[in-house]
Formats: structure tokens, C-alpha cells, sequence
């Protein structure tokens, strides 16, 4: 129990530590493309949806590759390779003298974006079916936490120097590498390895494995739109609020640690006690709504009190996503956990392509000189009426399915 509880908060650390790199240079980045380019914030957005797309892009194509390679080597090797090329890329950002290194730092940092992958392996290595959807939810817990300390560390420093907060942001997941380095004990045991089968690394193949997975098909394409939906934010919280609001980079990082509070509490501390209380299926029907009702205000959010205030609704719609997760796990085979995860990270990093050449666009088409509608909330209306497709798959799998937990409440 207690090794369990010792792996558990590696991860908790590693993802935390990822997320607060990530979070630090949100705030910086439109700052940041606007000096290396000189282009106003109309055309930053653009420019900031190509340097994900080129992320996720390489995302896609790698993560099916290291989750196989996780099934056969274990889990530690492929943590540790993500951190040093994750360090690495910040270093990139912080020296880059030009946009085209900035784009070069993305590849990198794709190729090597096994952290969230690995770590839900990780996690389904160690847990139990009913722990599932909890331990899933420290995943979330860590990513709401490293909001709230990243974007701080990343507003603040970010004023008084644009590119501090990149070397701070390499200096901590460094300083994981080398913890992990010493302390992470390994998580898959060698009687549940497996041969690497070089088919599954091309990522068609890894998706198209799914449908073997017949009983959640339809759950796993609610969990495909919630999470392109989810992109909205990522690709124009921080623009957005330099539109609307004027905001600074240090009122965009208060703003995204307010949001990582929220996260961070829903799915650190309700998960377990939803599922616990109310059962799988009815958490992730009122996680569907509630994510697709605080989608839709956003767009209407005309001054920063409300966009704050629909942040609720939205940050407690967090309790689908791990739930959904743990439902997906529990049909795979303990062998098969690295390939589903890389599966499931491939599936994510499509939505982080697709959902950049879609909402970027959307912004930039309300927000242009000369616009025939001003409508800066059009990205997440569009968002909002993605997550009521989702929602709606997501009712039609559940009325499909057998809930253990659910069962036995009856």
C-alpha cells in the first residue's frame, strides 16, 4: 500500500511539474510571437495555432510509438526521455532569437510528449478497477494545480523579463528528471510485458485498435468531441483576453491559476466521491452538461467577473473526463495499458491539431479589421455546440452499458 502510495505521488509530482512548465509560458506566448514577429494580436493567434499544431502534430505521431515501447521497457525509461526533451524545448524557447526556433522547440517537445501517456499507464499499473477513475483524477488534480502555481510564476516573472519564465519552466522539469532519475520505482512488472509490435507504432493502426473495444466505441468518440471542444481554451484563453478584457500577461496568469484552483479541487478532491456516491453513469451524464452549459456562457462572458464565475460549471464538468478514462481502462488488457494510453494521447493530440486549425481561425474571423460581426466568444459557442454533440454520444453509450457500481447501488 504504501509503494502504491509512494508511485502515485511521483506522478502527481511529474505531471504537476509538466503542467506548471506549460503554465508558466501561457501567459508570455502571444507577447513573445508579437516581438519575434512584429504582427498585432490578430495575427499572433495564427501564428501561436501553428506552433501547437506542429506540437500535437508530432504528438500524435510519437505517442503511439513510446506507449508500445512502455509495454515492452516499462514505464521510467520513457518518463525520463519525455523530461529532458521537455527541458530541453524550454531552454529553445529561451534562447530563440527568431519564430522559426520557437517552431523547432514544439517539434521537439511533441516528439518527446510522452509524459501524460506513460503516466496513465503508469497509473492503470497500479490500480485497481474501482481506484480507476480516482487515481485518473489526479491527473486532472495535477494539471489544475500547475495552473494555479505555472501561470502565477509565469505572469509575474513574464513582466519583468518575457523570457525568465522559460528558464524557470526548464530548470523544474529538469529538477524532476533527476528525482525521477533516483526515486521513481518502476510500474510494469516483467510478467506483464510484451514483445513490441511494430505495426501498433504507426498511429493509424494504434486508433483503428479501438475498435476491438466494442463496448465503449461510442463513449470513446463522446470523449474524442468533449476533448476538441476543450481545445477552444487552450487556443484563445489568452488572446481572448487581451481582445476583450486588455488583459496583461499577469491578469492572464491570475486568470488561468483561478481555473486551475477550480480543476484542481473538482478533480482532486469530488471525482472519488461522485463515483462513490452517485455512480459512473450519472457522473459523466451531469459531467457532459455541465462541461457544454459553462462552455456556452463563455461566449457571452463581456466582462472578466462572468467569465470567472461560468469557470464553475465548466471546471465541474472535470468529473466525466477521468471517469470516462477509468470505464476505458477497465475493458483492456493489463498488457495492453501503454497502447490504449498512447491510443488515447493520439486521439487527444488529433483534438489539439484539429482543434487549433478550427477555433484560431474562428477568433481571427470575428476579431479581424473590418469584420462584419465582432464576436470574440464565437470560438467557444462553436465549442459549446460541439460538447452538445458529445453529450449526446455520451447518453447513447451509457444507456449501451453495464455499470458495476451502478448495479450494485440499485
Amino acid at each position: 500500500m504504501q509503494q502504491k502510495k509512494t508511485a502515485l505521488l511521483f506522478i502527481f509530482i511529474t505531471i504537476l511539474v509538466d503542467v506548471i512548465g506549460i503554465g508558466i509560458i501561457i501567459p508570455i506566448i502571444p507577447d513573445l510571437i508579437m516581438e519575434l514577429t512584429g504582427e498585432s494580436t490578430h495575427r499572433a493567434v495564427i501564428y501561436g495555432m501553428w506552433l501547437t499544431t506542429a506540437f500535437a502534430g508530432m504528438q500524435f505521431l510519437f505517442s503511439p510509438v513510446l506507449g508500445e515501447l512502455s509495454d515492452n521497457f516499462g514505464r521510467k525509461p520513457i518518463l525520463l526521455m519525455a523530461l529532458l526533451g521537455l527541458s530541453v524545448d524550454y531552454m529553445i524557447h529561451a534562447w530563440a532569437p527568431t519564430i522559426t526556433w520557437l517552431f523547432l522547440g514544439r517539434f521537439l517537445a511533441g516528439i518527446t510528449g510522452a509524459s501524460f501517456t506513460v503516466a496513465s499507464a503508469y497509473i492503470a499499473d497500479i490500480s485497481t478497477k474501482a481506484e480507476k477513475a480516482k487515481n485518473f483524477g489526479l491527473i486532472g488534480a495535477a494539471f489544475g494545480l500547475g495552473f494555479i502555481i505555472g501561470p502565477g510564476i509565469g505572469g509575474f516573472f513574464g513582466e519583468l523579463d518575457i523570457r525568465l519564465p522559460f528558464y524557470i519552466a526548464a530548470g523544474l522539469t529538469f529538477a524532476n528528471f533527476i528525482f525521477g532519475w533516483f526515486f521513481v520505482p518502476e510500474s510494469l512488472v516483467k510478467t506483464n510485458r510484451r514483445p513490441v509490435k511494430w505495426i501498433k507504432m504507426v498511429p493509424g493502426v494504434s486508433l483503428v485498435a479501438l475498435r476491438n473495444y466494442k463496448g465503449v466505441l461510442v463513449l470513446i468518440f463522446a470523449f474524442f468531441m468533449a476533448n476538441l471542444a476543450g481545445q477552444a481554451l487552450p487556443s484563445v484563453w489568452s488572446y481572448y483576453g487581451i481582445e476583450r478584457y486588455e488583459w496583461s500577461p499577469r491578469s492572464i496568469g491570475v486568470s488561468l491559476m483561478v481555473v486551475g484552483l477550480l480543476v484542481a479541487l473538482v478533480q482532486g478532491l469530488l471525482i472519488g466521491i461522485a463515483v462513490k456516491r452517485f455512480g459512473k453513469r450519472n457522473v459523466i451524464t451531469f459531467g457532459f452538461l455541465l462541461w457544454t452549459v459553462g462552455m456556452f456562457l463563455f461566449s457571452f462572458a463581456s466582462e472578466p467577473w462572468m467569465l470567472y464565475a461560468f469557470v464553475i460549471p465548466y471546471a465541474l464538468g472535470g468529473v466525466a473526463g477521468p471517469t470516462v478514462q477509468g470505464v476505458i481502462s477497465n475493458q483492456v488488457s493489463e498488457k495492453e495499458q501503454g497502447n490504449l494510453q498512447g491510443s488515447i494521447t493520439g486521439l487527444v493530440s488529433v483534438t489539439a491539431i484539429l482543434g487549433q486549425l478550427l477555433f484560431s481561425p474562428v477568433f481571427y474571423f470575428f476579431i479581424r479589421p473590418g469584420a462584419s460581426i465582432y464576436f470574440p466568444g464565437a470560438p467557444y459557442a462553436l465549442a459549446a455546440l460541439l460538447l452538445l454533440i458529445a453529450f449526446i454520444f455520451a447518453q447513447m453509450a451509457i444507456k449501451r452499458m453495464t455499470f458495476e457500481d451502478d448495479d450494485a447501488m440499485a
